[in-house]
Parts: C-alpha cells; structure tokens; sequence
C-alpha cells in the first residue's frame, strides 16, 4: 500500500514505486524538541488534566433525579468536527467487518473499514490477499480485482521492499503496513452506488536494525466505489493519491526496536467509524 509517495497502490494497476531512505534514520541523532514551548504546553496540559479530573470527580455529588436521568437524553450535540457513526456492525467476514447500514453513512462506514483492510500487511501473503478481496469485493469485480493486485504485489515488489516471496520477512525484522482513517467524504451516493473518499494516516516498512527501508508515515487518500450488492456494501473500484500533508511534529525518532516491540504490543483496529 503506498503511503505519502504512493509507494504502493490501491487500484490493482500493477504500477508500484518504492523510495528507499537516504542514509539511516534509525541510527542517526534525535531532533530535540523546542523546549521552551513544549514546557509550556506540558504544564499547560497537566492543569487541563487536573481540572477534567475534578470536574469528572464531583460528578457523583449531583442530585438524585439528574442521576436517573435517561442515557440518550444526557448525549451531547454533534459538532462538526466530532466523529459519527451508528452502533458498530454485529458481522464479519474473515476478520473484516460487515453488514453496513444501507445509507451514506453506512456507505462511508464500509468504505473507511475496507481501506483498512486493504492497506494491512496480509494483502502481501497470496492467501490473505485472496480471503480479503473475496470479502470484501462486488462479485462483478472480484477476479479483476484479484488479478490487479497479485500483479502489484509481485515476488519482484516483495524483494524490493526486503520481504520474502511469500510475504514473510527476514529473520530479526518487523514488518508494519498499517492504514489508519482519518475522515470520509461521500463525493456521490445513491441507494445502489456510492463513491467514498478516505483520508488516511499510514505507517509501512521494515523495523529493524540492518534494514533499508525502516518504518515511515504518510498521509494519502483513498477512493473507493461501491455497489450495494447482496444486502452490504461492496467494492467495484479503488485509487489513492497523496495527501492532504499537515506539518510533522517535531517528536523524536524512536529506534527500530522500540518501533517493532509496539507493532507486536499494540494490536491494530478491526472496526473504523
């Protein structure tokens, strides 16, 4: 999956570019961070804290009738830059969520749960790859899909990016491709056909101290076409492109170890939006 500078793509198209770092990061010196400032924000941050934290904790001494006040009745207004979305889907399919709301919202739901599962490391073992796109595809489209994307992910691609042949990597390295939504955008809907954009944050590379293409993030934004088939959302058609880029922080590079030891502990989401 191509993060930032497209390295590999959604569309099946068999075009993958791949940038090698220059030198090594992992070795290299920590940017420091600017001190003062990042002083203030800290100590700016522990008060918010304190007082949150009062503020939950005096919760408890109100009044008995604002206590047995109903759930629905207590929830805030959605603002619009608040995350949304129904109850989450009850079914699944292969590890991949289905049974989405026929509605746009339901539509963008899908869309942002399959680019997930489309930018995960199993779309580099044939199998995998294979049980994702059966899930997750309109019928009408699942043998073109699947054709264009054993053709992206080639054992020539694989050895470029320093897996084995059949996905696996090196002894003494981590392999990361994880794809995390960070809004959707319905550019078209209707009840049977849909069009969704997702923006994505992405992390994708090898952790690990001899590897030439260590772990890097990316913004990029996939779209995806989907037909209502069979009573969900289906795939017809994806394509990505870069961006929308925002500044990068000035927090320190972690080193190989600690970024593998946190793909290991830190399991990724199975359900987005």
């Amino acid at each position: 999956m191509s993060l930032g500078d497209e390295q590999h793509g959604y569309g099946g198209t068999g075009q993958t570019r791949t940038r090698l770092p220059e030198g090594d990061p992992y070795g290299g010196a920590r940017r420091t961070a600017r001190s003062s400032s990042r002083s203030l924000v800290t100590v700016v941050g522990v008060v918010v804290l304190l007082i949150a934290a009062i503020a939950f904790a005096n919760r408890g001494g109100g009044d008995s009738a604002a206590d047995n006040t109903p759930a629905d009745a207590t929830k805030p207004e959605t603002t619009a830059t608040a995350p949304t979305g129904v109850a989450p889907v009850r079914t699944g399919t292969g590890g991949i969520p289905t049974g989405f709301a026929h509605d746009q919202q339901g539509a963008e739901s899908a869309a942002s749960n399959y680019a997930v599962a489309l930018g995960s490391d199993g779309m580099f073992n044939a199998t995998r790859r294979h049980e994702i796109v059966e899930a997750i595809a309109d019928p009408s489209a699942v043998d073109r899909l699947q054709a264009g994307f054993d053709a992206d992910y080639s054992a020539a691609f694989l050895k470029k990016i320093g897996l084995n042949n059949d996905g696996s990597t090196p002894p003494g390295t981590t392999f990361v491709n994880r794809t995390l939504p960070a809004g959707t955008k319905a550019t078209s809907f209707t009840t049977t056909a849909a069009t969704v954009e997702v923006w994505c944050n992405g992390l994708f590379g090898l952790a690990g101290e001899d590897s030439t293409n260590p772990v890097t993030s990316g913004w990029f934004t996939v779209t995806i076409k989907l037909n209502w088939t069979g009573g969900d959302w289906k795939v017809v058609e994806t394509s990505q492109k870069t961006g929308p880029t925002p500044v990068t922080g000035d927090n320190p590079i972690s080193g190989a170890e600690e970024i593998g030891k946190a793909v290991k502990e830190f399991g990724g989401f199975t359900y987005a939006r």
